[in-house]
């Protein structure tokens, strides 16, 4: 009996073994774009052993040994940008092989964060997207713009393989793109005149610790890690899920670096926002081990939450803002006035353009060192009190402002804390705004949009908008 046990045995390991492929993530996919001049990562499964063979058609290559599991990894050459289309063949010495076609070299960026990055050129039920129709038409003009979507799969410890592979750019593909990074590749692609691939890895509702591990989230009093397996908590309000899901199958994909569009969940908690935010991309990025690869992102739009005049996300843009301080290579995007008056109950502008293209332009002037490209919105700097006026002034406007007439947005309190509409003028020999109302005598604060949902109109020569703030720390 143990002779014929073992010989089934026997059979069983030889015929999986013989029967054994080359396995790849979906990530590593036909269409896909690898991150230029640099060594880039593909990896998968064969059988125990084996030895891998990569060979890339623009002439370089890589091999490695499979490990005892079958898991191997290769790091493989890849050439400067351009439009030619390439292939790269692997193979195994068990005999097996296979081809990816129709490659593209070029930049690569990772995206990421809740519903606002997730949201499609399709938009969203009653929620529409601006110009989405012309969008979608268009896609097959980009064709040097690839897409990857990872699904949604939230789990409990870090996955090997999410779901996902890449798409080209067509009317039946587009219009499940994420509109943000789309269009950010659009304005990357138009600018650096290279293909462009984004990864879009997002989940609608999440917070930010839902996008960080088990061994940074055990450190904070006020995250329980229970709800991650709760059947009575929301999937997008389960703490370190995504991360285990949906990033950490993705950081063997080589990148350029981060786009992240999050923080409506995080209203409320606007004092551990910043250093979990900080926390967040210094895992990311010791993950993918590049370095400190760059940043960006999005601070989040007027709307009413709990209250249109409440402060609650105001105070989560603030902590936002001072993100930028804490992690090195980051920048942050003003959205202010990219929202319509009746999008005050909207959480999903409809305008994704100009966040896409905003972003761009971070990338174009820090990444790319394309410095006559404006990218950085004016920001408050000081004040001085000149007997009923509050005199401004401000970063990155050196060139002054714009409406000259005509300014909303601000407010001003005296000492005792209650604010009232201001109006403002500029000073267009100094470059400082001046603050003023005939209800507060001796100002003593200014408050420039910074409520849930109020909508400012003063930009800097590039038309980029005055980052909301708050001279107080009431």
């Amino acid at each position: 009996m143990k002779t014929k046990v073992f010989w089934i045995a026997l059979l069983f390991l030889l015929t999986t073994t013989a029967g054994a492929k080359i396995k790849l993530p979906q990530l590593l996919s036909d269409n896909m774009v690898l991150q230029q001049e640099t060594k880039v990562h593909l990896w998968g499964e064969t059988t125990p052993n084996a030895t891998i063979n990569v060979m890339g058609s623009w002439g370089k290559g890589g091999s490695a040994k499979a490990d005892a599991n079958g898991k191997w990894i290769v790091e493989l050459q890849t050439p400067s940008a351009s439009y030619q289309t390439y292939h790269i063949h692997i193979n195994s010495s068990d005999g097996d092989a296979m081809k990816l076609n129709d490659i593209l070299i070029g930049e690569v960026w990772f995206c990421s964060g809740q519903s606002n990055m997730e949201m499609p050129l399709n938009g969203f039920h009653n929620c529409p997207l601006d110009d989405s129709n012309n969008l979608i038409a268009d896609a097959a003009n980009h064709p040097y713009i690839r897409v990857a979507t990872i699904a949604r799969k939230g789990a409990l410890e870090p996955q090997e393989y999410a779901n996902g592979n890449w798409k080209e750019p067509n009317v039946k593909n587009a219009p499940d793109y994420s509109a943000t990074a789309y269009l950010y590749a659009l304005a990357l692609q138009r600018t650096l005149q290279v293909p462009v691939g984004v990864i879009n890895c997002s989940w609608g509702g999440t917070r930010v610790e839902g996008w960080m591990p088990k061994e940074i989230l055990e450190k904070y009093s006020d995250v329980d890690l229970n709800k991650a397996s709760s059947k009575d908590v929301p999937e997008s309000a389960k703490p370190m899920i995504m991360y285990n899901g949906l990033l950490y199958p993705c950081i063997n994909y080589t990148i350029k670096g981060f786009i992240w569009y999050q923080g409506c969940s995080n209203v409320g908690k606007a004092n551990t926002y910043a250093e979990r935010m900080q926390a967040m991309v210094k895992q990311w990025r010791s993950l993918w081990k590049e370095g400190d690869i760059p940043f960006y992102y999005v601070e989040i739009a007027p709307y009413a939450y709990d209250n249109p005049e409440g402060i609650n996300a105001a105070l989560l843009r603030e902590s936002q803002f001072k993100a930028q301080s804490l992690i090195p290579n980051s920048a942050m995007i003003c959205t202010n006035d990219l929202v319509a008056p009746y999008e005050v109950v909207q959480i999903h502008p409809k305008n994704k353009k100009d966040v896409g293209e905003r972003l761009a332009y971070q990338a174009l002037n820090k990444t790319y060192n394309n410095k006559t490209i404006v990218a950085d919105s004016p920001s408050f700097k000081d004040m001085k009190i000149d007997g009923k006026n509050a005199i401004l002034s401000f970063n990155n406007a050196n060139q002054g402002f714009s409406p000259w007439k005509g300014i909303t947005g601000f407010e001003v309190a005296g000492a005792d804390k209650v604010f009232y509409p201001a109006e403002a003028s500029l000073n267009i020999k100094d470059m400082t705004v001046v603050v003023t109302s005939d209800k507060v005598a001796n100002p003593v604060a200014v408050r420039y949009c910074f409520r849930n949902f109020q909508i400012g109109n003063l930009k800097n020569h590039r038309n980029l908008p005055l980052i909301p703030f708050r001279t107080d720390n009431w």
